[in-house]
């Protein structure tokens, strides 16, 4: 699934489209997520006039009406000429002056809705912090870790709690602060707590400057594929060596998502036990 990164440098690639206008739409296959609106229709004669995003949100505003974009599973954006032969999952062409930009998806679990539609603000209203933001700090973190006994991994890919840190990213960020992903949330120490903000933070905009990761078929509008994964020293890496310890990387289940981690540089330690009765 395009995580933070890839959404990031999805938009990114979007900017050509800006101040252009939209001639035609074309929906080839409604049924996605939810259906695409039977009333897209009405993005014509209207220019594209921001590209923003929220999360693994592209939130493009035309000059009338606002639309929410979500990748999915196996969603993605291009930008090509109109003569260009048509793709199988190719669900949605909007042709503009000089370009066309067509949303391709195979797997159909993508969105394609209108913003203003309250049903689907819904979306957005409740995440959490960008992670990229200020707001998003060692304070912010803490007060939320503090009474969370879930797994540390689980908690920073809740999007109530912060957005857009997927499993590579956390699985990296734990990795390289040698923070088991199974510790308990809330028995993080202000110090580990501290170097998880900086390093969410740094691994994000690696990511971002590499173009996010090409895994599968990831790749931004304009056809070009992400070099992050060339960087990844525990996703992706069960049953090989550790580059620190060369311990063989293990594999762990947590919110039903796979976690690598190395048993020696990440051992889950003990957390001391209240007696029942005393706080």
């Amino acid at each position: 699934m395009p995580e933070l990164p890839e959404v990031e440098t999805t938009k990114t690639s979007l900017l050509p489209l800006l101040n252009e206008k939209v001639i035609q739409v074309t929906v080839h296959q409604s049924s996605l997520r939810w259906p695409i609106p039977n009333d897209i229709q009405k993005l014509i004669g209207q220019k594209l006039i921001k590209l923003s995003r929220r999360s693994k949100y592209i939130l493009a505003e035309f000059e009338q009406d606002s639309m929410l974009w979500h990748l999915g599973m196996s969603g993605s954006f291009r930008i090509c000429e109109t003569t260009e032969e048509l793709r199988k999952h190719d669900h949605l062409i909007i042709q503009f002056e000089d370009m066309e930009l067509r949303y391709h998806d195979p797997r159909r679990f993508g969105c394609i809705l209108w913003l203003d539609d309250q049903s689907q603000t819904k979306l957005i209203d409740t995440l959490g912090p960008e992670p990229l933001s200020d707001v998003f700090n060692a304070d912010y973190l803490a007060n939320k870790l503090k009474s969370k006994s879930t797994a540390i991994k689980v908690a920073i890919m809740d999007n109530h709690v912060v957005v857009g840190v997927g499993n590579i990213y956390a699985t990296e960020s734990l990795f390289n602060l040698g923070i088991h992903p199974a510790q308990p949330a809330s028995s993080l120490s202000k110090v580990q707590i501290e170097k998880l903000v900086i390093e969410i933070k740094r691994i994000l905009k690696q990511a971002i400057d590499l173009g996010g990761s090409t895994l599968r078929d990831f790749s931004n509008a304009m056809g070009e594929n992400g070099y992050f994964q060339q960087t990844l020293l525990a996703y992706g890496r069960v049953g090989e060596m550790c580059v620190n310890c060369e311990t063989t990387l293990e594999n762990i289940k947590l919110g039903q998502r796979a976690s690598a981690f190395c048993p020696q540089c990440q051992p889950l330690k003990k957390v001391k036990q209240i007696p029942r009765g005393k706080k």
